[in-house]
């Protein structure tokens, strides 16, 4: 069976391979860079309030104003704290970097162990009543949290340190795809160096990086990695894995 190449995220259909900006500086370059992604079929750009000390979101304001009908750009805060006054301060400078009055999708960036998740997430949720924020996420968690955050406000994402070398949250990865939560895992590349996956690839005349997104979309239907790049040839390859089906034995392999 093919793997899907779209995901929902709510009532939004996406791309299942985004673009992770954690590198991304503000230069006319890297603006450019962010427009030819969107062009290329990125559909969901990812970003946080601490990347690059907030030139990752004021790149992707200058780049998208307005964001393309279809695209979700998602952003984090709460890294360091997550007491309400600071997320509300960063939620906001947020708003102002991306040009935007809605943020697509906004993750609680980590839970901070001296504030409850369900005051963090609280916060999170009066934006999206508000409007300021389309879809909330969650990022760095266990079920037991998600579930705690569902209680709180809708979960329409969780965002987990995954690979084929970090493989701690497959708990979680299932719990999505049960639950219909889009996962996205962030590093996702790792393990490009492993034989097995240098193998498979070149079976298919593909790169490893391509084999390794590739298992990653089947592992779960509701998997959408975030490679990060700077380059619109990497971002293009990316994609191209949409297209690469392994085998079962491949798949097998590499799990």
């Amino acid at each position: 069976m093919a793997t899907p190449p779209h995901l929902n995220l709510g009532d939004i259909p996406l791309r299942r391979i985004g673009l992770g900006t954690n590198g991304l500086t503000n230069t006319p370059e890297n603006v450019a860079f962010i427009r030819q992604a969107a062009e290329a079929g990125i559909t969901m750009i990812d970003t946080a309030h601490v990347y690059t000390r907030g030139e990752s979101e004021a790149t992707i304001g200058s780049a998208l104003p307005p964001v393309p009908e279809g695209c979700v750009v998602a952003t984090k805060g709460g890294y360091d704290s997550g007491r309400p006054e600071t997320l509300r301060k960063q939620i906001e400078e947020s708003l102002r970097r991306l040009r935007t009055d809605r943020i697509g999708l906004y993750y609680l960036h980590r839970i901070d162990p001296e504030t409850p998740l369900e005051e963090s997430l609280a916060t999170i949720e009066d934006f999206r009543r508000a409007g300021s924020v389309g879809y909330v996420g969650l990022s760095n968690v266990s079920v037991e949290q998600i579930e705690r955050g569902r209680a709180v406000s809708p979960i329409a994402a969780v965002q987990n340190h995954f690979n084929l070398s970090e493989r701690q949250h497959d708990q979680v990865v299932d719990y999505c795809a049960q639950e219909g939560i889009v996962f996205v895992p962030y590093f996702p590349l790792r393990g490009e160096a492993r034989p097995e996956v240098v193998e498979i690839a070149q079976r298919h005349g593909a790169t490893p990086a391509q084999a390794i997104l590739a298992w990653l979309l089947r592992r779960s239907a509701t998997t959408l990695p975030i490679p990060g790049s700077l380059s619109i040839d990497h971002v293009t390859e990316n994609l191209a894995a949409l297209e690469l089906e392994l085998t079962d034995a491949e798949f097998e392999t590499l799990a």
